[in-house]
């Protein structure tokens, strides 16, 4: 029932894998790369093929002016400008991430070396050399994006720095490397560029889970206290910055503004830079739009031009990342249009949260009245934030394969008489983007679901019978998300044969205080589990035949794709704690080994402590939320 109404509402909307992961999520980081920040090959394909802030079109313009001066103002005819982070005193390396290390070639213990601290700290420029003017010299994005469904004007990276791309010679693999809350920029608004210690961890560790359960994400490199400064949001709370990187960290509100503005050259040229330098070239976008769960292009027979194409690509790349929010219970919190990636990346990670207790209209973000972002709208909103990308993309979408290129139309835009033909065909491809979009979702939801339940294969009746059901139960009955698929994974088909076994299997998914959820009983809720476990357990013998061996090969399986770890609310509360009031450092370590592990069964450190983060959730430290601030 719960998965038809989402495939409803998905197509009530509609009407108005392509590139590789970040990373292999188990790899072993390469700790033989030789490679410092300072020699890692460098370059800044983003500024240099893009349009700089007029005001300061230039290194030279930027440095030369002092840094108090580079605050907020209006920024038009751009989509960055110069700005160099700035000098913090004493800062703290408090923690670095292994596998991000390795993934970006830097050699093991890299993260000792000043020059690194000095780099992720924002007091060291790499790459420019400031006698001659020339080489990699920071930026700050300029885009805008619609807020909680409404316009909210210019927005851009009020606190994040970007200090230059860098390519992994092993991998070729080329990511952009920022500061977030690195001091004020163009774009910071009222604000004051910097960011508390509180969302720093909650950002470093998160990014680097999301990857580890192989969804989507941008990344995290190094974390770092800044000691001497104090920071005011509710209280005075501690600084901190975030080493972050991405391959790309444009978003659908860096189409957004240009669009607001009429500046269709900068959506033009925008287009064309995502295209051939963040997808990889025009060529290998017909591949990320067809999506290998989707059963035809939705392409074929039409007068899609090449910007369509690149626009199906975003819209696959963000329904295959949404169907594993949902599979996994991950809840971004603020899915504003600024705060979607053009990739599909898990980006900018403000009140996030995993799911604890099942419940779909949750949502993290306590400001959010309206629940416009809880888990339940995720998929619908995400659609919605595309369809502003379509609005953005229209003109050059719906120009078709004969006008797209043809001068007048370049220079001046459609004629009259052309106008509503142009509307039409972007129109059509929207809507056939919308059924990819759904298609896409649902497939890769079911595809994860399957795996997740430990099955080999997927029948017509798994999302009413199996998914759906198991939904509604845990909602019902209160149970907890995660918690819930690595137990099953435990349970043996002999287990669960009759009944009365059903029913005693049943508890082991209760929390430790019992059945809860209003109305319900024991006798009740052992008995709609362990009806659940019933068809379970017969889609199983249908994949496995249950043969000698089946029952440890499936749990084996299982348990490579159901976490025992996940960095819940209560435990990233308690590590904030810890660290922050209490000076804790190597608890900060421990928590990001597990991240990076999620599922191992334990990770040589505090078994006490390990066991306590992975189990029942505390009761009053379920489904959590917290505010924007950070």
């Amino acid at each position: 029932m719960r998965l038809a109404q989402m495939a409803a509402h998905l197509s009530s909307t509609s009407s108005s894998n392509g590139l590789p992961n970040n990373s292999t999520p188990n790899s072993t980081p390469n700790s033989t790369a030789g490679h410092t920040l300072t020699t890692l090959p460098k370059s800044c394909t983003f500024t240099q093929k893009l349009p700089p802030d007029p005001l300061l079109p230039n290194p030279l313009s930027s440095h030369n002016t002092p840094r108090e001066k580079l605050g907020p103002r209006l920024v038009k005819n751009a989509l960055y400008t110069f700005v160099r982070p700035e000098t913090q005193g004493e800062p703290e390396l408090l923690a670095v991430s292994p596998r991000a290390m390795g993934d970006l070639g830097l050699r093991e213990g890299e993260e000792n070396e000043e020059g690194f601290r000095e780099v992720v700290a924002g007091n060291r420029l790499v790459g420019w050399d400031e006698e001659s003017g020339e080489g990699v010299y920071p930026w700050a994005q300029c885009y805008g994006g619609w807020q909680f469904g409404s316009w909210a004007g210019q927005l851009g990276d009020g606190r994040a720095i970007s200090l230059f791309e860098i390519t992994n010679p092993a991998t070729d693999h080329r990511y952009e490397l920022q500061l977030k809350g690195a001091g004020r920029t163009p774009y910071s608004r009222f604000a004051d560029g910097k960011a508390v210690l509180r969302s720093s961890i909650r950002e470093f560790v998160v990014s680097e889970a999301l990857n580890a359960l192989r969804i989507p994400s941008t990344r995290a490199l190094a974390l770092t206290l800044i000691p001497n400064d104090k920071v005011r949001r509710e209280r005075l709370e501690p600084r901190a910055i975030v080493a972050r990187f991405a391959e790309s960290w444009i978003r659908i509100g860096t189409f957004d503004l240009p669009r607001s503005r009429g500046d269709r050259q900068l959506i033009r040229r925008l287009a064309t830079y995502v295209a051939e330098d963040v997808y990889g070239g025009w060529d290998k976008l017909s591949t990320v739009a067809k999506s290998p769960n989707a059963t035809s292009s939705p392409a074929d027979g039409t007068d899609e031009n090449r910007f369509a194409t690149l626009y199906r690509a975003i819209v696959c790349r963000n329904a295959l990342t949404v169907a594993a929010w949902q599979a996994y219970g991950f809840m971004n919190g603020v899915l504003n249009t600024d705060n979607t990636s053009i990739l599909g990346l898990s980006i900018d990670f403000g009140p996030f949260a995993f799911m604890d207790n099942f419940d779909p209209n949750y949502t993290p973000n306590h400001d959010d009245h309206m629940l416009r972002y809880s888990y339940r709208q995720q998929p619908s909103v995400i659609w919605w934030n595309l369809l502003r990308l379509g609005e953005s993309l229209g003109e050059l979408m719906g120009a078709g394969k004969e006008m797209v290129d043809a001068e007048e139309f370049v220079e001046k835009g459609v004629r009259e008489e052309d106008a509503a033909g142009l509307v039409k065909r972007a129109e059509d491809v929207i809507d056939r983007a919308a059924e990819e979009y759904k298609s896409t979702f649902l497939a890769e939801y079911n595809r994860l679901m399957t795996l997740r339940l430990g099955l080999k294969t997927s029948a017509a009746t798994d999302f009413t019978h199996l998914f759906s059901e198991l939904l509604d139960t845990m909602e019902a009955l209160e149970l907890d998300f995660n918690h819930f698929f690595r137990k099953l994974s435990e349970v043996k088909v002999a287990e669960v044969s009759n009944e009365e076994q059903r029913m005693e299997v049943a508890g082991r998914f209760f929390h430790r205080e019992g059945v809860t959820g209003a109305g319900n009983t024991e006798e009740g809720a052992r008995k709609r589990v362990g009806e659940w476990l019933r068809g379970w357990r017969q889609r199983v013998i249908e994949d496995w035949d249950e043969k000698d061996g089946s029952d440890e090969e499936r749990e084996k399986s299982m348990k490579a794709v159901n976490p025992k770890f996940i960095p819940r609310s209560w435990v990233l509360d308690e590590l904030i704690q810890r660290v922050e009031r209490g000076g804790e450092r190597d608890v900060l370590n421990r928590v990001m080994n597990m991240a990076l592990h999620p599922f191992e069964e334990e990770w040589g450190a505090d078994r006490e402590e390990e066991e306590r983060f992975c189990g029942d959730v505390p009761r009053l430290g379920r489904a959590m939320q917290c505010s924007c601030s950070s």
